[in-house]
């Protein structure tokens, strides 16, 4: 990270690491604490939550990451501090609706399916627009930017063309008046390609926790 940094004529501190934990035991990410991480990923709402809860003594940052079924908003809402994959204003509202008072509001970003793939979650950037004038509106939730999951691609020049174009979508929501500082882009195989354009979050989990179980 601090060499993409580097190369990208950024400060290190502007890009966080959001250690993915899925499918990692607690022990696993209480040993990464301990090494000093603080913000972690999970994909599976009740696998994350019992690690939260397993984890309460420390103080750590739970993010979910991916699509949300409407009957997975509520531990969310109670659990997680961030969310990344709100596509639909549904899901977006159940979250509002259900984030306890007590808590600071949910930080959440819009995902964004920039390649076009059917298999892939998240909106089209046509209708993106749409969707966050609608989350920045609700209350509980604050909207904080973008997030992609990409084609995968050979070489840095074809990595950085999707995040090139998320990094503009970003741009001009701000230019409507959207106060969103978060492009949640890269992962272990294209984290350079991410920095360079402009990514201020990665989501690393095979680098940092080695190879997951593939029936998993």
């Amino acid at each position: 990270m601090r060499a993409a940094c580097t190369s990208a004529g950024r400060a290190p501190d502007s890009v966080r690491l959001l250690a993915v934990s899925k499918t990692f035991p607690a022990e696993a990410v209480a040993a990464a604490h301990a090494a000093g991480q603080s913000a972690f990923g999970e994909n599976y709402v009740q696998e994350g939550v019992a690690k939260a809860q397993a984890l309460a003594h420390l103080p750590l940052e739970w993010h979910y990451i991916g699509p949300i079924q409407s009957n997975k908003t509520r531990p969310i809402a109670e659990h997680f501090a961030w969310v990344h994959g709100i596509e639909r204003l549904k899901i977006a509202e159940r979250l509002s609706d259900q984030r306890p008072a007590h808590l600071p509001d949910l930080q959440v970003c819009i995902q964004v399916n920039i390649s076009g793939e059917s298999s892939k979650s998240g909106l089209e950037s046509a209708a993106l627009l749409t969707l966050a004038r609608a989350v920045a509106a609700l209350p509980r939730l604050k909207l904080r930017g973008l997030m992609t999951i990409p084609q995968p691609a050979q070489g840095l020049d074809a990595q950085r063309a999707p995040f090139r174009e998320l990094r503009l979508l970003l741009e001009q929501l701000n230019a409507q008046g959207l106060d969103c500082d978060t492009l949640s882009m890269g992962m272990s195989a294209d984290m350079e390609a991410a920095i360079l354009e402009g990514s201020t979050l990665v989501r690393i989990g095979t680098a940092i926790f080695g190879q997951r179980d593939k029936h998993q």
